[in-house]
């Protein structure tokens, strides 16, 4: 049985517009993730639990995420993401997949 790093981060981020229960894009596979977005209980930070199955990328999967916390309305919000070996830019391209899809069904 394959073991999944979880990895749990906080990073505080402009509010973002929490009115939608949930949304989830991309799919668990080879090289690609699956990201829902939800509401969070922080309404100034932004809460990440990140399951994968490649380990040892803890300060990779931090840099990604905090970039994108720091560039991206995101505050109030809970990010699980369930990862199949993505590369950064496929990260990268998904949370600003999934935060479009929230936003645009409220």
């Amino acid at each position: 049985m394959r073991q999944v790093e979880k990895i749990n981060l906080r990073f505080n981020s402009v509010p973002a517009n929490t009115s939608r229960d949930a949304s989830l894009c991309g799919v668990v596979g080879s090289g690609n993730l699956e990201i829902l977005f939800r509401k969070g209980d922080v309404n100034d930070a932004c809460l990440f639990e990140v399951n994968t199955s490649a380990k040892g990328f803890s300060s990779t999967w931090e840099s990604v995420l905090q970039d994108f916390s720091e560039n991206n309305a995101v505050g109030g919000l809970k990010v699980a993401i369930n990862d199949m070996g993505a590369t950064p830019a496929v990260v990268t391209l998904r949370l600003g997949q999934g935060l479009a899809m929230y936003m645009e069904a409220k």
